[in-house]
C-alpha cells in the first residue's frame, strides 16, 4: 500500500462520523473525571496575577484581602527612575488543594515624568514569560509536567477613583495588553467617592474602553452552570473594591472593614463595595477559565506569531497542508541558498578588495619607482658635481705643486749663487793677507 493510498484511507475514516454503540454492561471509564480530579489535586495548581496601578493605590492590600493572608510587601517610593516588575511566589493550601500563587507587582508605574514607555516594561515581562514557555515546548526533551508556568493568567488593572474618566496612560496600557493577558479592571479605593458618582464613573469607563477598542476579559457565558452569574457579573464591570486586613467589631462578630470618623466600610458587604463579586469571579468561579484563556488564546497567538516569524506555516500558497518536515526542508534549502549567496557575495567582495589592493600596491610601486628615479637623477647630478670639483681640485693641486717645485728650484739656485759669491770673497781676502 502506497503512502498516498494510506493518506486517502485516513482522510476517509476521519470524514465519517463515529458510530454510536450501546454498552451491555459496566466498563469503568465513567471514573475518568474522578481520575482527573485526583491527579490534578495531587499535582496542585498554579495561578499568576499581575497587578498594575499607581504607587499607593492599594494593590498589596487588596491581594492580602483576597487571599486572606499577609504577603511579603515592600515599601515603594514615587521616585523610581523606571517601572520595575517584582514577582513573588507563594505556596498556599486550602483543604487538600495546593496552589502555587505568583503575584507580580508593577513598582513605580505611572510615577515618571515621561509616561510614554511605562507600559513597555509590562509588555516585555509578559512576552518573556510566553517565550520561556515556548522554549520549553520546543525542547527535544521536555518536562512540562513539572515546569513552573509563569505566564500571567489575570491582570488586575487598578483605576484611580477620580470619578471623571480614564487617564491616557490607562487606555494606552490596556490597549497594548488586551491581546496578551486577561484584563480585569477594578476601581481602587472605591470608598472615596459616592455611590452615584461611582455608578456614573463605571459607565464612563466602559464607554471609553469600548470607544477605544480595548478588549477586557469577559466572564464566560457558554457554560450553563455559571452562565447566569457570569452574565450578571459582566454588567458590574469594572468592580469597585475596597481592601483591608483590619477587623472591626460589627454587632457580635468581627469583620474586615475600614473605619472612618463618619462610619465603617465593610469589605465583604456587597452594599458597600464589589470585593465579594471580584473574589467570586476571580477565584471561585472563573480561575480555571482564566488559565485556559491564557493558554488557548493569548499564548497561542504569541506562539503562532513567533512560529510564523521563523517561517513555519500550516498551509502552502495553494492552501494545502504542509508538514513540519516539509517546512523544515524548505527552510533548510532556503538557508543553504542564502548561505551560498552570502558566500558568493563574500567571495566577490574578497576578489574586488584584492583587485583594489593590487591597484593600490601597483600605484604605490609606481610612486616609489618615480621617487627612486628622481633620487637616482639627483645622485647622478651630485656625483657629476663632485667629479667636476674633484678634477678642479686636482688641477689646482698640480698647479700648486708645479709652482712649489719652481719656487724650490729658484731658491736652490739663489742659495748656490750666494755660496759661490761668499767663497770668492773669502779667497780674495786670503790673497790680500
Amino acid at each position: 500500500m502506497t503512502g498516498d493510498t494510506l493518506q486517502i484511507l485516513v482522510e476517509c475514516t476521519e470524514d465519517k462520523n463515529a458510530r454510536p454503540l450501546s454498552l451491555s454492561g459496566h466498563v469503568g471509564f465513567d471514573s475518568l473525571p474522578d481520575q482527573l480530579v485526583n491527579k490534578s489535586t495531587n499535582q496542585g495548581f498554579c495561578f499568576n496575577i499581575l497587578c498594575i496601578g499607581e504607587t499607593g493605590i492599594g494593590k498589596s492590600t487588596l491581594m492580602d484581602t483576597l487571599f486572606n493572608t499577609n504577603f511579603e510587601n515592600f515599601e515603594s517610593s514615587h521616585f523610581e527612575p523606571k517601572v520595575k516588575l517584582r514577582a513573588q511566589t507563594y505556596d498556599l493550601q486550602e483543604s487538600n488543594v495546593r496552589l502555587k500563587l505568583t503575584i507580580v507587582n508593577t513598582v513605580g508605574f505611572g510615577d515618571q515624568m515621561n509616561k510614554q514607555e511605562s507600559y513597555q516594561h509590562v509588555v516585555d515581562y509578559i512576552d518573556t514569560q510566553f517565550e520561556s514557555y515556548l522554549q520549553e515546548e520546543l525542547k527535544i526533551k521536555r518536562s512540562l509536567h513539572n515546569y513552573h508556568d509563569s505566564r500571567i493568567h489575570a491582570c488586575l488593572y487598578f483605576i484611580a477613583p477620580s470619578g471623571h474618566s480614564l487617564k491616557s496612560l490607562d487606555l494606552v496600557t490596556m490597549k497594548k495588553l488586551d491581546s496578551k493577558v486577561n484584563i480585569i479592571p477594578v476601581i481602587a479605593k472605591a470608598d472615596t467617592i459616592s455611590k452615584s458618582e461611582l455608578h456614573k464613573f463605571k459607565i464612563k469607563i466602559m464607554s471609553e474602553l469600548v470607544s477605544n477598542g480595548v478588549q477586557i476579559y469577559q466572564f464566560p457565558v457558554d457554560d450553563e452552570t455559571v452562565s447566569k452569574i457570569n452574565t450578571a457579573m459582566n454588567g458590574h464591570l469594572p468592580f469597585a473594591v475596597v481592601g483591608s486586613t483590619e477587623e472591626v467589631k460589627i454587632g457580635n462578630k468581627m469583620v474586615k472593614a475600614r473605619q472612618y470618623p463618619w462610619g465603617v466600610v465593610q469589605v465583604e458587604n456587597e452594599n458597600h463595595c464589589d470585593f465579594v463579586k471580584l473574589r467570586e469571579m476571580l477565584i471561585c468561579v472563573n480561575m480555571e477559565d482564566l488559565r485556559e484563556q491564557t493558554h488557548t488564546r493569548h499564548y497561542e497567538l504569541y506562539r503562532r506569531c513567533k512560529l510564523e516569524e521563523m517561517g513555519f506555516k500550516d498551509t502552502n500558497p495553494e492552501s494545502k497542508p504542509v508538514s513540519l518536515q516539509e517546512t523544515y526542508e524548505a527552510k533548510r534549502q532556503e538557508f543553504l541558498g542564502e548561505l551560498q549567496r552570502r558566500e558568493e557575495e563574500m567571495r566577490q567582495m574578497f576578489v574586488q578588495r584584492v583587485k583594489e589592493k593590487e591597484m593600490e600596491l601597483k600605484e604605490a610601486e609606481r610612486e616609489l619607482q618615480g621617487k627612486f628615479e628622481q633620487l637616482k637623477r639627483l645622485h647622478q647630478d651630485e656625483k657629476s658635481k663632485l667629479d667636476e670639483k674633484r678634477r678642479t681640485l686636482e688641477d689646482e693641486i698640480n698647479t700648486f705643486n708645479k709652482k712649489k717645485a719652481a719656487a724650490e728650484l729658484l731658491q736652490g739656485q739663489s742659495f748656490n749663487s750666494n755660496t759661490n759669491a761668499k767663497k770668492d770673497k773669502d779667497r780674495k781676502n786670503s790673497g790680500f793677507m
